[in-house]
């Protein structure tokens, strides 16, 4: 669609006339046609600026508001948000490997995991970084308009309970089409509940669906690889391994309460 000057533009060569503007001085305004006059085109090019940078804040501001929603739906703990791969601290090759193996994973995700369904597993004790790599990974794929779930087993298992009360709006089903629609499911604490038969059973359900649908998930744990067969079952371990999945060992010391490390 042309604009108004564009279009009388077409009616001929404009006349003009010496005008002034308050602010800049002497200009050539131009008539094409009738009484309509150009004004200061310093005037209109600063007007365009204001405009433009108005449109941008407003994208950014948008981009923002679906970022924080991005984040919400995510469910990454506050505390991990500012995680990434720039922030882990290497000190060992063994940190070298998982960070290696975390990066690479995030980088060709949409062609490979989000293709095969190649699911990983961090093993190791408390404050070794298995939640910082983790999260780096969702905040990767979230950047990259991917959809990430993080949570753990007991609050899953919690949410699966409250189906079982009068006058629930949501089914098992609900809450495992839940978790196993998104394109990443993180689960951390896999284990801590470890004993319960109904536990295993929504555990299972839930990644028996990501399996089936070859939807990669990433569990984290404080067990050993025999502990965690054990939790997740044989069947889903079997799994994992059969789309090439990764048994990562975080088997260094803590972190936690050394200065200027990141756990």
């Amino acid at each position: 669609m042309k604009s108004l000057e564009q279009m009388l533009q077409m009616s001929g060569e404009p006349a003009t006339r010496e005008a002034s503007c308050e602010l800049h001085g002497q200009y050539t305004s131009k008539n094409y046609g009738m009484s309509i006059w150009t004004k200061c085109p310093a005037c209109a090019a600063q007007a365009a600026e204001l405009r433009e940078q108005a449109e941008l804040r407003e994208r950014a501001e948008v981009r923002q508001q679906r970022w924080s929603a991005m984040m919400g739906q995510a469910g990454i703990p506050a505390r991990f948000q500012d995680r990434s791969f720039a922030n882990y601290r290497v000190t060992c090759q063994g940190q070298q490997i998982a960070f290696d193996f975390a990066k690479r994973y995030a980088e060709t995700f949409l062609d490979d995991a989000y293709v095969t369904g190649r699911s990983a597993i961090f093993s190791g004790a408390v404050g070794t970084g298995k939640t910082h790599l983790a999260a780096a990974i969702g905040m990767a794929l979230l950047s990259a308009n991917r959809t990430v779930l993080y949570t753990s087993v007991l609050r899953m298992t919690r949410l699966f309970k409250q189906t079982w009360e009068r006058g629930s709006q949501s089914s098992g089903a609900d809450v495992v089409s839940m978790f196993a629609s998104c394109d990443l499911l993180i689960l951390d604490e896999v284990g801590v509940q470890f004993g319960s038969e109904t536990e295993r059973n929504i555990l299972f359900d839930v990644l028996n669906e990501r399996y089936e649908n070859r939807r990669p998930f990433i569990l984290l744990s404080n067990l050993d690889r025999k502990g965690i067969q054990e939790c997740i079952g044989y069947r889903v371990y079997d799994r994992i391994k059969e789309d090439g999945g990764s048994c990562v060992t975080f088997d260094w010391p803590s972190a936690r309460g050394h200065v200027g490390e990141v756990a």
